[in-house]
């Protein structure tokens, strides 16, 4: 079956910029969950668990700026997910949907804490899936999220590959490149034993991403600290390091949406050993210059968020936590029956009465 085949695509007009919403025919009248995607793909990697919920929810996929269908539009980084999280609440409000169950992957999951923060009362629930650190990807350690290098060195668009953003630019770039989308995609996005069944679709959703430095990877400055680069003040990947992005207010919303932490057991992006972080790679002596653990520790992603989290719980929230046992970073496409079903269970329990 094809991915596509029941989905339907608007195209909603705010006045920030035209979004991409893709829901299933004939499901308009549920409540609204509402998927965001990660920092490299878009709304389709979601069809096959929006097609297995329960008929009593309305699942809608949104293209976040830059990505699939959504108009492309710069990234103020010094803003962290801020713009995103304003631009899908205005979709939101386009479509008159006052309040709504949210789904954040990655990236997309800092979104949605974004969102809590600024309209926690819009939000019935919130589920995380493999989460960003609420202190950004790169260049932090501790549970607290210390930054190793004040300008944040580490982090921000100098991190990506430059042969990779060559590809997803439509560089011919050889499949069995370690650089490739497909071996991105095979190697970092599933764990071992993944069917690859429509990853085709996945691969087109990766390569629709906007390329350059107002979008991803971003800009960047040079450091004087390892691994030589800074975060700049433009662009996704700036967008996501840590002197930009501090998600920390997330404990302290009120009221708090009952929240589901779901990640992968076998995860190698958001990770405490996160084959992304560059003092990981540097730990394995992958790059050179390596000052050591004690200057450069990889970063304790998950000990971050489930800082947050008990924080979160501390001030009276709630929240699960579930790792999804030989799943990688992308448990709604490696065990889509699973993830549909935990993810059911959550919204079940907090549905208005």
């Amino acid at each position: 079956m094809s991915l596509e085949l029941d989905i339907a695509v608007h195209s909603v007009i705010t006045d920030r910029l035209t979004v991409c919403v893709r829901e299933l025919h004939g499901r308009e009248d549920g409540w609204p969950v509402i998927f965001l995607h990660d920092e490299l793909t878009s709304s389709p990697l979601f069809f096959a668990a929006m097609r297995a919920l329960p008929e009593q929810y309305r699942p809608m996929a949104v293209d976040l700026r830059g990505y699939g269908g959504t108009d492309t539009a710069p990234v103020d980084a010094t803003r962290g997910l801020a713009d995103f999280a304003d631009d899908v609440r205005a979709a939101l409000d386009a479509l008159s949907l006052s309040q709504v169950h949210l789904v954040g992957w990655s990236m997309g999951g800092g979104v949605v804490m974004q969102m809590v923060i600024d309209d926690p009362s819009r939000v019935l629930s919130a589920t995380l899936v493999n989460p960003v650190s609420p202190y950004g990807f790169g260049g932090t350690t501790g549970a607290d999220g210390r930054l190793l290098s004040p300008d944040g060195a580490g982090s921000g668009g100098g991190i990506a590959h430059a042969q990779f953003v060559a590809a997803l630019a439509g560089e011919d770039v050889p499949e069995e490149a370690p650089t490739s989308p497909e071996t991105v995609f095979r190697t970092l996005y599933v764990a071992a034993g993944w069917d690859r069944e429509h990853e085709d679709t996945y691969l087109a959703s990766m390569l629709s991403t906007s390329v350059g430095p107002d979008n991803y990877p971003g800009d960047w400055l040079e450091s004087s600290t390892w691994p030589g680069m800074a975060p700049g003040a433009r662009g996704v990947l700036n967008a996501l390091a840590p002197t930009h992005l501090d998600l920390s207010a997330f404990a302290d919303v009120q009221p708090q949406p009952a929240l589901l932490w779901l990640r992968g057991e076998l995860d190698q992006i958001v990770s405490d050993n996160s084959m992304l972080d560059l003092a990981q790679l540097g730990a394995l002596g992958v790059l050179p210059g390596y000052p050591g653990p004690d200057v450069a520790p990889p970063q304790p992603m998950l000990a971050q968020t489930r800082s947050l989290l008990t924080a979160y719980v501390a001030a009276g929230g709630s929240y699960s936590e579930v790792v999804m046992q030989g799943v990688g970073h992308s448990p709604h496409i490696e065990a889509t029956k699973q993830f549909a079903q935990l993810l059911s269970d959550h919204l079940a329990a907090c549905v208005p009465a």
